[in-house]
């Protein structure tokens, strides 16, 4: 291998493929790679690519991805070749594909290196394999799963199952759930330092919220009862309140007495309804009948829909603080709402609200005690071993990047992967199986609308598929169809894709973007067309003709009916002399179309034998050729461009699908090599050959006419 590339090394020289009608770079090794900060920006196939949707390593991306912006931009990737760089004695492992990377080649020159190197050392050494030479993804993978289950991981929170004390662990458990927890790296919710404060900040001002009330004075007025006495309170304050302000507007003025007890109308809407004391629209009248001397009834004459509520309060309330009475005055109402009034401003600023689970001997235990010491304690070992983990990500980072960063560039820097063939692009999702043909071109999409309004661009004939796998997974992919017909591709048709894991997914067509496919589509299609519309002038001919039939013969049974109702004589037989002018008429025609047929049969022959192909080619040439031209140019325009930006990409350059490439994309159905074939199909329908019946009635036409200008028949 070669010896470790200098940044400042001379200008490099470049190799260049051409492929998709421009210029790709070619990393060919360790030295390419190294240099690839001096490659203009203008020579990358493409300058971002999105994190998601590609058939790539998640993980590694997200690596690259240093802003967290779930793009990847050409900064990051110099930023991944450069830690590389820094980290590594020479890069043609990179290029070569090694899948694990050898101990060796680590730079242990300098402090980074060394630390890469014994963190790597130790994390073989937990999986057993001391004597290893080289490490992989694997290895880190399952040192990641024997990292997550040990109590101490390096990441500063702490789960109740990692810690041994019962006690201590219900107490962790007891935090997690009254001010939230932080994931562990074994996923389960644990404490971190800033949650552990928070927890017994809220338990020391609960603590003291809670003894402020057991300390004597007003805050209590009826002790345990207070509680219940406030919530009364509640439940009837606003009819109450309302209830009196009604008695001091009829004390105002007499007048109003009636209108604000509710006219007589609406009892009279009440009476034709079944009621209940839970009647909503009882609920809204008065809370008892309004008078001028503002008394509230609590043992009769009050509003039934609150007769529960008002016998609770005078029950908690009234009788408690005032002594047993049946009304209640507005002064007597304020006194109540008066002595209560502590209660509810100490109940307004209620501390710890989270904590409500623990009463005042439970915080003064948890305060007292030391389980936050030693939580504390516990958080501290876990993070003592956060260097060591954080070492242990790098190493994972220049794995990755040793197995993962070169098939990148080969989709980045240039499209090598997609032009050379030999390995799907990671933008390639999989197989699309549909009308006899197989797709390879298929692209992830979010949105098919909006994927199409830019992929259109592409010049490319596309399908969008809508993808169901048992399980309710779904997705939707673009498919690039580039070779064979459209004939039997529209919405609706159900095929079959196969992603690049090997899973089938039932594909269902809801969308086609029509573009050309070859010349030899556009070679057919004139011909296809006519077909088509003779077939539906044909239909709509018949059609008229059916109906005309079937009106005619109405309305002669009709008019047979009403002249035998009226005793007339039937309608006269048909007149073959009436008709004679229109049987000339279409004799004039038969033979006008005979004379053009005979005409074109006689200027045939009279051409040269080696004429004759070359004007039933000038007429094809003439029917056909404007549509091959039409679709050979638009070929010519295919571009994947188009359809990488409609997913987030920001492709830089025209990545051309000539027509060969084109046809390599899509396979059609062929018999495999050897394979017997049977050519007679017994169910096969029978065939009149009318078009060789037509064909030798013009030649015999043609004939006679020829014979009777040269004066044989006369």
């Amino acid at each position: 291998m070669s010896s470790k590339p200098q940044a400042d090394a001379a200008v490099q020289q470049w190799q260049f493929f051409r492929a998709g009608d421009f210029d790709q770079v070619l990393i060919r090794n360790g030295a390419d790679l190294a240099a690839l900060g001096q490659l203009d920006k203008k020579l990358w196939a493409t300058l971002s690519c999105p994190v998601h949707g590609l058939e790539f390593d998640t993980r590694t991306l997200q690596l690259i991805d240093g802003d967290n912006d779930d793009r990847i931009r050409v900064p990051e990737i110099l930023a991944a070749i450069d830690f590389c760089k820094h980290l590594l004695k020479s890069l043609d492992i990179m290029v070569e594909g090694g899948q694990a990377l050898p101990l060796e080649l680590i730079d242990d020159s300098h402090d980074d290196g060394r630390h890469i190197l014994a963190s790597a050392r130790r994390i073989l050494a937990s999986l057993g394999k001391e004597a290893a030479t080289t490490i992989s993804v694997d290895d880190l993978m399952a040192a990641h799963d024997v990292m997550a289950k040990l109590p101490c991981n390096g990441d500063g929170i702490m789960p109740p199952s990692a810690v041994d004390d019962a006690a201590l662990s219900a107490v962790v458990a007891d935090i997690v759930a009254c001010v939230g927890g932080e994931a562990d790296r074994s996923g389960e919710a644990g404490v971190s330092a800033d949650s552990l404060a928070q927890f017994f900040e809220a338990a020391q001002a609960r603590l003291a919220w809670l003894q402020a009330a057991q300390a004597g004075g007003e805050i209590l007025p009826l002790g345990e009862g207070t509680a219940a006495a406030h919530a009364a309170v509640l439940a009837v304050r606003e009819k109450i309140d309302d209830f009196f302000v009604r008695c001091r507007l009829a004390a105002y003025d007499a007048r109003a007495a009636a209108p604000l007890n509710r006219a007589e109308a609406d009892y009279a809407a009440l009476a034709a309804r079944r009621l209940s004391s839970s009647d909503e629209e009882l609920a809204g009248f008065p809370l008892a009948a309004v008078k001028a001397d503002g008394v509230l009834p609590l043992e009769q004459g009050m509003n039934p829909a609150w007769r529960a509520a008002l016998a609770q309060f005078r029950s908690a309330v009234v009788v408690p603080l005032l002594g047993e009475r049946a009304t209640l005055n507005e002064e007597d109402w304020q006194a109540v709402q008066a002595r209560l009034a502590p209660y509810a401003a100490w109940l307004a600023a209620q501390q710890g609200a989270a904590l409500e689970r623990f009463d005042t001997a439970q915080l003064q235990a948890l305060l007292a005690g030391d389980a936050r010491a030693r939580i504390a304690s516990l958080i501290e070992q876990d993070l003592s071993l956060k260097p060591e983990v954080e070492a242990m990500e790098q190493v994972e980072r220049l794995v990755r990047y040793v197995r993962d960063l070169c098939v990148l560039l080969r989709n980045y820097i240039s499209f090598a992967d997609f032009y050379s063939g030999r390995r799907k692009a990671i933008f390639q999702a999989g197989t699309l199986y549909l009308d006899q043909r197989s797709c390879d071109l298929c692209l992830r999409v979010d949105d098919a609308g909006k994927h199409a309004a830019l992929a259109s661009l592409s010049r490319t004939y596309l399908v969008y598929c809508d993808c169901r796998r048992r399980g309710g997974d779904k997705m939707t992919i673009a498919a690039a169809v580039t070779a064979g017909d459209a004939d039997g591709l529209m919405a609706g048709r159900n095929g079959l894709f196969i992603d690049r894991q090997g899973h089938d997914w039932d594909a269902t067509v809801s969308k086609v973007i029509e573009h050309p496919i070859s010349i030899r589509q556009a070679f057919s299609d004139p011909y296809k067309k006519l077909v088509r519309f003779i077939g539906a002038q044909v239909e709509k001919m018949a059609a008229a003709k059916a109906k005309a039939v079937d009106d005619s013969m109405a309305a002669g049974v009709e008019g047979t009916a009403k002249v035998a109702e009226a005793g007339k004589a039937a309608p006269a037989p048909f007149d073959v002399a009436k008709f004679a002018g229109i049987f000339a008429a279409i004799g004039l025609a038969i033979g006008a179309i005979g004379t053009a047929l005979a005409a074109l049969v006689t200027g045939l022959l009279s051409l040269a034998w080696w004429q004759m192909p070359l004007v039933f080619a000038g007429i094809i040439l003439a029917i056909s050729g404007p549509s091959m031209l039409i679709a050979w140019m638009k070929l010519r325009q295919r571009n994947l461009a188009p359809l990488l930006d409609a997913n987030g990409w920001a492709v830089n350059t025209r990545a051309r699908i000539n027509i060969p490439f084109g046809t390599s994309l899509t396979a059609l159905a062929k018999l495999p090599p050897g394979s017997a074939h049977t050519l007679r199909d017994p169910f096969a329908e029978r065939r009149t050959p009318w078009g060789w019946y037509l064909l030798l009635l013009v030649i015999a036409g043609g004939a006679l006419y020829w014979l009777w200008q040269r004066g044989v028949f006369g």
